[in-house]
């Protein structure tokens, strides 16, 4: 993708913060990402709005389901994860190879 260069005006504490925790080089792409997530956000803001109006408004027993499902596949997608480490011969837990790396 082109990119082109702009300027931005951010709260001076904020931006410093998030050069210190990306590092050199990695402000741009932390902003674009943080652009693409708000941009994501607005259309599904934009899709629900459309849902609730043509549909009705979604119900707490439906966002219940939902988050349900979600939290389900987040668990398969945990357990797939350290399947594949395992089958890979890395630790089924990064966390706690990361300490023994530490450690060593």
């Amino acid at each position: 993708m082109a990119t082109k260069k702009y300027t931005v005006t951010l709260p001076e504490e904020l931006a410093e913060d998030i050069r210190a925790e990306v590092g050199p080089g990695g402000f741009s792409r932390y902003v674009t990402q943080a652009i693409e997530r708000q941009r994501e956000q607005d259309r599904l803001g934009e899709a629900v709005g459309w849902w609730e109006k043509e549909y009705g408004q979604v119900t707490e027993a439906e966002l219940a389901e939902v988050e349900a499902e979600r939290r389900e596949i987040e668990r398969r997608h945990a357990e797939l994860a350290r399947a594949r480490r395992v089958a890979a011969g890395e630790s089924a837990d990064p966390a706690l190879e990361q300490q023994r790396k530490g450690a060593a």
